[in-house]
């Protein structure tokens, strides 16, 4: 990013949000349209449960990976944990799950208790089912949806951030392709 060459020659932690359009459980309702399976949407899912893999099983010793809770169909491993964004300060439920190598469970730093709304498609829904857009948004789109909310963020940063990281690197995931 600053125009340099650096080299690393390895890395201390890999926090990874791998692309989860067609691994996610929210989508199996477009794996099997009219009880039929999209042999173009699995396919896609294969594909993404490559890249997953790939990210739980890159050269590091320390890894975390964050998606939503996966289809069955993908045969994911096991999940270390779910978050939710409420137990991080935001009016929300949201599974989110945590596949976890050499770090400790995502402790929780601000829960809320009340006035929590579900978060459904990038919008989310009040007891009512009246559908709702996140707070201050006015837009939603796959790319707010996929949004880590700030306080899962920091946690992660604080909790699993250490003084002595010999480096600090943003890494695109197209770099791990």
């Amino acid at each position: 990013m600053d125009g340099a060459e650096h080299y690393i020659p390895e890395w201390d932690l890999l926090i990874a949000h791998p692309p989860c359009t067609y691994l996610s459980n929210a989508g199996a309702v477009r794996l099997f349209p009219n009880g039929v399976l999209n042999q173009d949407r699995y396919a896609k899912g294969l594909q993404g449960k490559d890249f997953f893999m790939r990210c739980l099983n890159a050269d590091c010793k320390r890894i975390a990976v964050e998606n939503p809770v996966p289809s069955r169909i993908y045969g994911l491993p096991p999940y270390t944990q779910i978050i939710q964004p409420y137990e991080y300060g935001h009016p929300y439920s949201k599974k989110t799950c945590l596949w976890l190598k050499d770090l400790p469970p995502l402790r929780p730093t601000k829960i809320i208790h009340e006035n929590i709304i579900s978060w459904v498609n990038g919008g989310c829904r009040d007891k009512y089912g009246r559908r709702r857009k996140q707070a201050g948004t006015t837009y939603r789109d796959s790319k707010m949806r996929s949004k880590t909310f700030e306080g899962i963020a920091a946690a992660m940063a604080e909790q699993w951030g250490r003084d002595d990281l010999t480096a600090v690197q943003q890494v695109s995931i197209f770099d791990l392709l």
